[in-house]
């Protein structure tokens, strides 16, 4: 593989990685308050399909990402209801958030289905940034929703880990009763960091259609939602090691179009489970790094019952 295949399998690995991104940091957000989304499949496909439906409508792209983030948002505010108020089982409400959500798109978008999009999101190729060899076309020819999502992964690290608001998410993700004992309220920290990631899940899967492959179809996510959920352990909760993440995650899918496209003599069915294989080891071997470093929010799943602190 010569110099120019590999620059061009890197940016098409930022490229991949974009909706990961986008889904995988507001993850990290919900977890860290202590609120466990399994509906981030289905958040991404309501994202996708009303971003796309708006755009088309709109003729206007922006308008369309605006609609995917309050969709995402919807869902996100339904699984905060059930696991904050009702104190649900936060497992099984994000699990069927992601069936609720996979069947409200596939209904909204039945009459969109295949139809191209001719307002999409086209790359910017920065003047000067964009010349650079070997760095320009890999990090400065991309849609502005690229940089977009690396512009918000660390505007909430920053919020993370550098304000006072972070740390009252960060205590409530892993002690909710000493958190309330000095006046932070529990629930509505959670219920903003929930909807926060549910917002960002909507903009991943928005990516999805108006950017990554303009058009609107089916389970067009194909299981990112869940990659993202396991990149969030990946990168330990941490959002820049999302950023990290997510380029290696899309790397992996990139590198299985490059091997397709190479000609070599193997199943397509095999190289379109890479990705999920590489998933299934990266969870092994930082399930392993768990047991030596601590990263899991220890309230991470249990609903906060302030009546019984």
């Amino acid at each position: 593989m010569d110099l120019n295949s590999i620059v061009a399998l890197l940016a098409v690995a930022i490229v991949a990685g974009t909706p990961l991104l986008f889904a995988a940091v507001g993850e990290v957000m919900a977890e860290r308050s202590g609120i466990l989304n399994l509906g981030v499949e289905g958040m991404m496909l309501v994202g996708a399909v009303t971003g796309f439906i708006v755009t088309v409508t709109t003729e206007n792209h922006w308008l369309g990402i605006l609609a995917a983030a309050a969709g995402g948002a919807v869902l996100a505010a339904i699984h905060a209801f059930i696991c904050i108020t009702l104190k649900g089982n936060q497992v099984v409400s994000g699990l069927a958030l992601t069936i609720f959500g996979t069947g409200t798109a596939s209904f909204l978008g039945k009459n969109y289905v295949g139809l191209p999009l001719t307002n999409r999101f086209n790359p910017i190729d920065i003047p000067v940034l964009g010349d650079i060899p070997v760095l320009g076309p890999i990090l400065f020819r991309h849609d502005a929703m690229v940089y977009l999502s690396i512009v918000l992964a660390l505007a909430l690290w920053y919020i993370m880990f550098r304000t006072s608001w972070g740390l009252s998410i960060r205590a409530v993700g892993e002690n909710p009763a000493a958190a309330d004992a000095v006046g932070i309220s529990v629930s509505r920290v959670r219920y903003l960091a929930v909807i926060v990631g549910g917002m960002m899940a909507g903009l991943g899967g928005a990516y999805l259609s108006l950017a990554y492959a303009p058009t609107w179809q089916e389970s067009i996510t194909a299981g990112r939602g869940w990659i993202a959920v396991a990149l969030v352990i990946f990168a330990l909760w941490n959002p820049l090691r999302a950023i990290l993440g997510s380029y290696l995650f899309g790397g992996v899918e990139a590198l299985t179009f490059r091997i397709q496209t190479a000609g070599f003599q193997i199943s397509p069915f095999f190289l379109s489970m890479l990705p999920y294989l590489f998933t299934i080891l990266v969870l092994v071997i930082v399930t392993i790094r768990l047991r030596q470093e601590a990263g899991v929010p220890a309230a991470l799943g249990f609903p906060y019952d302030r009546e019984e602190r």
